[in-house]
């Protein structure tokens, strides 16, 4: 418990779907006492990180709190919702104790987690928070599949589908390996990039990792013209790609002019 007036804000990361893959750490803040507080998209909706500790065995506490945060991208009603569910998060706090907050995937990435403890702090500046690490979408996928994310010297980006084909189309040529979140919106056009560059066979699109309705797709081109999942992503590899020099070890530092020998 903290030692202010408010308890902790806790963010516990679930992993994408497995709830094999829970930390031991989120698991003891899910059975530390602390409040749940759980997303959902809208109201009396079932929740996809709830879904994960309900099938790793877990009680639900009577008292979870589900906090709404809609899909949506209009300001004005996203606004609100943000800011509601923040005052709704401080207002527990306020009772001095703690608040554990479900993620599925990893709090740090792409996560709900982070916007919701900054407002939360805005409102409580004194209030305590902790992230407990967890296990990305992307990285259960790339084990799922049994090839690495990078080895030893490849690089790797990670951005969301919603940045455009152009943006996509050039850091095919900056990594050797591309993974692209929630690409459901632009699907066909990403689809048809790879057709042009030559990678369909480079690709693998992974619905759901982990959890019951996981699906793995690994000749994307069958998928045209398809709905797909929200928590979707594809992984791109470029063995092709052209790289410049690496350079090796530590660099030797250059005497400066005044040291050097006359």
């Amino acid at each position: 418990m903290s030692t202010s007036k408010y308890g902790r804000l806790i963010g516990a990361s679930l992993g994408p779907g497995d709830p094999d893959l829970i930390t031991r750490r989120a698991w003891a803040a899910l059975n530390g006492g602390a409040r749940w507080a759980y997303p959902v998209k809208k109201a009396e909706e079932t929740s996809y990180a709830l879904e994960i500790v309900r099938r790793g065995g877990l009680e639900i506490p009577h008292d979870a709190e589900p906090l709404v945060f809609p899909m949506t991208r209009q300001a004005e009603p996203l606004a609100r919702a943000w800011a509601h569910a923040a005052a709704r998060t401080a207002a527990m706090l306020a009772e001095g104790r703690d608040v554990v907050f479900l993620v599925e995937g990893d709090a740090s990435t792409y996560a709900t987690f982070a916007h919701l403890a900054r407002t939360v702090r805005e409102l409580a500046p004194g209030v305590e928070i902790e992230t407990i690490p967890g296990v990305s979408s992307f990285a259960a996928a790339a084990a799922h599949l049994g090839e690495p994310l990078a080895g030893e010297d490849d690089t790797l980006a990670v951005i969301p589908a919603a940045y455009g084909i152009e943006v996509i189309d050039h850091l095919i040529d900056e990594f050797d390996t591309l993974v692209l979140l929630k690409v459901k919106p632009l699907l066909d056009d990403v689809i048809a990039l790879l057709e042009r560059r030559g990678l369909l066979h480079e690709a693998c699109l992974i619905e759901k990792v982990g959890s019951p309705h996981e699906r793995v797709v690994r000749d994307v081109s069958t998928l045209r013209g398809e709905k797909i999942a929200y928590l979707s992503l594809i992984l791109v590899r470029n063995p092709g790609r052209l790289r410049g020099e690496l350079q090796r070890g530590c660099r030797k530092k250059v005497a400066s002019k005044a040291s050097q020998p006359t």
